[in-house]
């Protein structure tokens, strides 16, 4: 390991992992496997109408392909968030969209983008010998990571299931971390390792990742492209978008980021009120936060979203949550 400012965190997954770190992305591909019945065709990129189905909810526009594509002018208001804004989706039904315990290239560069997801497994020969002939049956070239890398577009993260195992190598290095960095803008997360981290470390993108290795990527064959992915405990679909912060990464499903960056804005005005009464040095910090009890503080607090939204949202906001935080 190189002793550039890549920072860790604890993990709370990590009693997660299984002894054997391959285990789960074989039962994920024996789920796949069930939900591809023209498996010989679509083992590998799901259909633009799969794609669709399984991202029925979102509002969005979608690439030719069929993946969600949330609008650019959303994607920059998430990159004023952080992780603990986006815990709301666990009481909509999404408790495990967050993961911990990677590796940061840049500690305090947001990642913020469109997931495009690549699905890998250990190598085994006649799993790999019978996907080389039909992807080439299909007109294709050589079946590889880079597969998905060309894949790739503005906005997008490079969102990588390697089954958290760092002796498979580096999936990527400084040569294909750069053409990620220019061709999206954005970053990765690679739940494996990354090669060449010191020629990483001087690309201005965002990265995450477990560990890093001098091996190229080796002994693992692709097992999907745009699928349902394994990140740490987290099921990643193509075109969630990914928040990377100080605190780890979380997968926001697309229907769900307009409401997410709603209800940032209300808590980024409360804490600018809190504050703002703190300077005051009038009140204990339990008049203040977390809501206002004393009658004036409140209608005080109710005039001061009312004047910074202005009255159509604050009315709005009042509809979604009645009683003021």
């Amino acid at each position: 390991m190189s002793n550039l400012p890549i920072q860790s965190f604890p993990s709370r997954q990590r009693r997660l992992r299984l002894v054997k770190p391959w285990a789960p992305a074989f039962v994920a591909l024996a789920f796949l496997l069930q939900l591809l019945p023209d498996a010989s065709g679509q083992i590998f990129v799901w259909s633009r109408e799969q794609l669709i189905n399984y991202t029925s909810k979102n509002p969005f526009d979608r690439f030719p392909n069929g993946r969600p594509k949330v609008p650019d002018a959303l994607l920059e208001k998430v990159k004023g968030l952080c992780a603990e804004e986006v815990l709301s989706i666990a009481g909509r039904g999404y408790p495990n969209q967050f993961v911990d315990g990677m590796q940061l290239l840049h500690p305090g560069k947001k990642l913020v983008g469109r997931a495009m997801t690549l699905q890998l497994m250990p190598i085994r020969a006649d799993i790999a010998e019978t996907q080389a002939a039909e992807w080439k049956a299909k007109g294709g070239d050589r079946l590889s990571h880079q597969t998905a890398i060309d894949m790739l577009q503005p906005g997008d993260v490079f969102v990588v299931d390697a089954f958290g195992y760092l002796a498979a190598g580096g999936i990527v290095g400084d040569n294909l971390a750069y053409y990620i960095w220019k061709t999206t803008g954005a970053g990765f997360v690679i739940d494996g390792a990354i090669r060449d981290l010191e020629g990483i470390a001087t690309l201005d993108l965002a990265g995450y990742f477990r560990g890093a290795t001098p091996p190229a990527i080796r002994n693992v064959m692709v097992t999907g492209i745009n699928i349902p992915v394994r990140i740490g405990a987290v099921t990643v679909m193509p075109g969630d978008v990914v928040l990377g912060d100080r605190e780890g990464v979380t997968f926001i499903p697309p229907h769900l980021v307009q409401e997410v960056v709603d209800a940032a804005e209300i808590t980024h005005l409360h804490d600018e009120w809190t504050r703002k009464k703190f300077d005051e040095g009038k009140y204990k910090s339990g008049e203040i936060y977390g809501s206002p009890r004393d009658p004036a503080l409140i209608k005080e607090y109710q005039n001061f979203l009312k004047q910074r939204l202005g009255t159509e949202k604050y009315e709005e906001y009042i509809k979604r949550k009645p009683t003021p935080r």
